[in-house]
């Protein structure tokens, strides 16, 4: 039995939760095994993401970026020369080029993994 207050008007449900975890769809779809199994498919991909890191660069190496796979960003480095130039403008444009690149590499890795999870027909 569940108690819940809406407008300090109190309701109680009955209901089996043994029946709830257990329910049966038509065709014998079963919904509790699918959401457990959706479940550790997330928590795989999440180990996965924070594992997995890919290098970029922009400006023929001037800036190069070292991305993990949850996006967060473990390096970032400027070549000397570059910074010596002193074209801040160039610097940053630079530095989002390979920031981008970096997405879009760790972006198109997820696909393929996501695509491979899927069932049959489903691909992104």
């Amino acid at each position: 039995m569940i108690f819940f207050t809406f407008y300090k008007l109190q309701f109680s449900i009955n209901f089996n939760v043994r029946d709830v975890r257990n329910m049966k769809m038509p065709g014998g779809f079963d919904l509790n095994s699918m959401m457990e199994q959706a479940q550790q498919m997330q928590e795989q991909m999440g180990k996965e993401m924070k594992e997995m890191s890919v290098d970029a660069s922009a400006g023929g190496g001037a800036v190069s970026v070292k991305m993990r796979g949850d996006f967060e960003v473990l390096e970032l480095k400027i070549s000397d020369d570059l910074v010596k130039g002193g074209d801040t403008e160039m610097i940053q444009d630079l530095t989002v080029a390979a920031l981008n690149e970096a997405r879009r590499k760790i972006e198109e890795s997820l696909k393929g993994k996501l695509g491979g999870m899927l069932p049959p027909g489903l691909g992104l």
